[in-house]
């Protein structure tokens, strides 16, 4: 089994309020689900407006599909005019690792 996670720190573009991240955001984290149909969430500067850290987590039987998967968020993500991706940090692990 192959674990892999991928955490995209992201800025906003004209967004002024919590309420105007959440309907930025929402369109994103569908898009994500429905495409990589992978675990999306939130996960980081929850109380900031114009930034936001997103999370996406995969289980694939072999690591080529993993890795397929988070490259494919990693392309949406960086394609969509409304972010900024300032970074994208990933991880791939087996269930076999300590």
């Amino acid at each position: 089994m192959w674990i892999g996670w991928i955490e995209f720190d992201l800025l906003l573009g004209d967004v002024h309020s919590l309420k105007q991240k959440r309907g930025v955001l929402r369109p994103v984290l569908a898009e994500l689900r429905r495409v990589t149909e992978a675990s999306v969430a939130e996960v980081g500067e929850h109380d900031l407006h114009r930034r936001a850290v997103i999370g996406l987590g995969v289980v694939a039987a072999d690591a080529g599909h993993a890795t397929d998967v988070l490259d494919r968020a990693e392309r949406l993500v960086a394609a969509r005019p409304e972010l900024t991706l300032l970074s994208a940090r990933r991880r791939l692990r087996t269930s076999d690792d300590d």
